[in-house]
């Protein structure tokens, strides 16, 4: 199997796990704690101290990181579905722009903490209502534990990050130029991520999207 496809799966094959080891005890504790917002609890994820080895290897070592339970309750699952949509839409944001940041820890793994949390937003409308809560603490856990065994501890320098994008072009001349870019990039994890950014863009208007969607190709070899 090439080692992208053996890298996505195993990322899958051990979200899943985690998520289901952990999404229980995440909704049972979300009122432990105040809330916060996706972004601030992505923020607040430690790192292990040995980020080497393959990813079971990093996932065991969570129950002995500090920190870690009160990562999982940190993030607060709602009770509303419109505002379980909304925090799930808020964790695909964050995952994705904070990848253009802390991404050179792993590119190709980081891509699935942003994927993860947009493939169960696209499919929620598909799903029995009861199931969204649930489905938003399994989405947390995966992406806060690959952010922990996967980012980087420290944000890559601005000036090895992309550019804004150029001067005039409109928010869909943007977008269309990134997927694009992707595309022809041709790895299946750069396509994904693309994906996913061109999405957050149009839902946040956040340049750093796109400057992520970029990184991505920088980070991903074709």
């Amino acid at each position: 199997m090439p080692a992208g496809h053996a890298g996505a799966a195993a990322a899958s094959a051990a979200g899943q796990a985690h998520a289901r080891t952990h999404a229980g005890s995440l909704a049972a504790m979300a009122d432990l704690a105040g809330p916060q917002t996706p972004a601030e609890s992505l923020a607040a994820v430690p790192r292990i101290a040995d980020q080497s080895g393959g990813v079971r290897d990093r996932l065991e070592q969570l129950g002995s990181l500090p920190g870690w339970p009160q990562t999982l309750s940190g993030f607060t699952v709602p009770a509303e579905p419109e505002q379980i949509r909304a925090m799930l839409a808020g964790l695909a944001d964050a995952a994705t722009c904070r990848y253009l940041y802390y991404g050179h820890g792993n590119g190709i793994m980081l891509v699935h903490s942003a994927t993860a949390p947009t493939a169960i937003l696209r499919t929620l409308p598909a799903l029995d209502v009861a199931l969204w809560a649930p489905s938003l603490a399994a989405a947390w856990a995966a992406s806060s534990a690959l952010t922990a065994v996967y980012a980087a501890a420290e944000p890559a320098p601005r000036a090895q990050l992309p550019g804004p994008p150029a001067d005039g072009e409109s928010p869909a001349e943007r977008a269309s130029a990134t997927f694009a870019r992707a595309a022809e990039h041709g790895d299946e994890h750069v396509i994904k991520f693309a994906d996913t950014a061109v999405d957050v863009f149009a839902r946040t208007a956040n340049p750093d999207a796109i400057a992520a969607a970029l990184r991505s190709t920088a980070l991903i070899e074709s």
